[in-house]
């Protein structure tokens, strides 16, 4: 639920206040710009999977069961560093959502949903099925 006009500008209000109070404290709350943390993320990931996919190369050049361990071993940091980047594109997304903090201590907030999408309904799965299910009969006059 969005706040109102009033609620926003108690908010804002409050917030420089307390930059004004003690700013190095104001700072520490502040978050940062969810971008620059994305990127230095996805670098981590890049890197991972850079690693990885020499650990998998490595491990064809060794002989025995160490070889196969070690290719194990490069698959899994290339699994874990993709699941890593995916994982920092979707809090990326949910950031943009919720509002970002910008440099001045205030908090910019998206006036809409992004892309115009409906709410998420809050019933189950099956109830929804359910429904559909009754308004189907419903409709074929049963």
């Amino acid at each position: 639920m969005p706040l109102s006009e009033h609620e926003q500008r108690l908010l804002e209000q409050m917030e420089r206040a307390l930059y004004a109070e003690d700013p190095k404290f104001a700072s520490q709350l502040r978050g940062r710009d969810p971008r620059s943390n994305f990127r230095r993320r996805i670098v981590l990931a890049v890197f991972g999977v850079v690693v990885g996919v020499v650990l998998l190369m490595t491990g064809l050049f060794v002989k025995g069961s160490s070889g196969v361990l070690v290719s194990v071993v490069g698959f899994l940091a290339m699994l874990g560093s993709a699941f890593f980047a995916v994982t920092s594109y979707r809090g990326l997304g949910n950031a943009s959502r919720l509002g970002v903090v910008d440099g001045a201590g205030s908090v910019r907030r998206p006036q809409q949903v992004a892309g115009g999408r409906r709410p998420r309904d809050h019933r189950s799965f099956m109830d929804r099925v359910e429904e559909r299910w009754n308004r189907r009969k419903d409709d074929n006059g049963r």
